[in-house]
């Protein structure tokens, strides 16, 4: 398996590869990798997102899946990498950490078969589908400002290729104790189908990012906790929360809610499994 990460060395995006403690760029200048600033793995013109495809997750929600997958999309100002901050704003209670493991595009691809879909993956890496559910009463549907506010995207550290995604364990860890821990033999629908499903209709570019899911307990976070996403064969990426610098504007649009909705979406589905009702999804 290769791997490779971008980073800024001396004011310059650069590619650079793993040695030891140290990440070696092509022209062969070195940095500690604990100095290193780390960028995503790849400026993608588009980030796509799978609603639900673990079982564990599923099962968490007492749901049925539906028969295909679901996606949402993430805007590309959302991204963030290795060692980032992610920003809880002000007045917003309900962010949640997602582990999950990410496809990356090498190749333009359109129209392809699940067989084939391999052959336009560059490669793997991870990422932390954060989610704001203050914002959820008002965009479930897009989940435009659940998902995508700034800093709710990190990805990285590596870019990994020639790894098979099969029997893969992913967890995920808030100050060191671990919260998710889950499979990718539990996932619903591969690598290769989601690629081949999206492609039907959405040409995918070379560096276009694809979220595969996460497992169950997904639940919130406070600033000053720091997340670690590890997945087997990955490694791992660690981002601290923080609390926004300033507030959400009061002025105009929807504010930050805590509706039943909110809270249950954000503890899994705890109401749920309470019996004060079945699931409404």
């Amino acid at each position: 398996m290769a791997r490779t990460s971008r980073i800024l060395l001396e004011g310059a995006v650069t590619t650079v590869t793993p040695d030891g403690d140290e990440l070696v760029a092509g022209d062969g200048r070195r940095i500690r990798e604990a100095d290193a600033v780390y960028l995503p793995p790849s400026e993608p013109s588009k980030i796509l997102c799978v609603h639900l495809n673990h079982v564990s997750r599923v099962k968490e929600f007492q749901i049925q899946l539906t028969p295909t997958p679901t996606y949402f999309q993430k805007p590309t100002s959302a991204l963030n990498a290795h060692r980032g901050h992610v920003v809880r704003p002000e007045r917003c209670k309900w962010l949640n950490y997602e582990g999950e493991v990410v496809i990356v595009i090498g190749r333009p691809c359109r129209n392809v078969s699940q067989a084939e879909a391999g052959a336009y993956i560059a490669g793997y890496t991870i990422g932390n589908d954060f989610g704001l559910h203050d914002f959820r009463d008002t965009d479930a549907g897009s989940m435009l400002r659940v998902k995508g506010s700034d800093t709710l995207c990190p990805v990285g550290p590596a870019l990994v290729t020639d790894w098979d995604f099969r029997g893969k364990r992913i967890r995920t860890l808030v100050n060191g104790e671990v919260r998710q821990d889950g499979s990718t033999d539990e996932m619903t629908w591969d690598m290769h189908y989601l690629v081949a499903d999206l492609a039907r209709t959405i040409t995918l570019l070379p560096g276009d990012m694809i979220f595969s899911g996460t497992p169950a307990y997904s639940r919130p976070v406070q600033p000053g906790d720091v997340v670690t996403v590890e997945v087997e064969g990955l490694g791992a990426l660690t981002n601290t929360v923080v609390a926004g610098p300033t507030p959400i504007r009061e002025d105009v649009g929807h504010q930050p809610t805590e509706s039943e909705e909110v809270v249950s979406t954000a503890l899994g589905g705890d109401w749920e499994f309470r019996g004060i009702r079945p699931p409404r999804r």
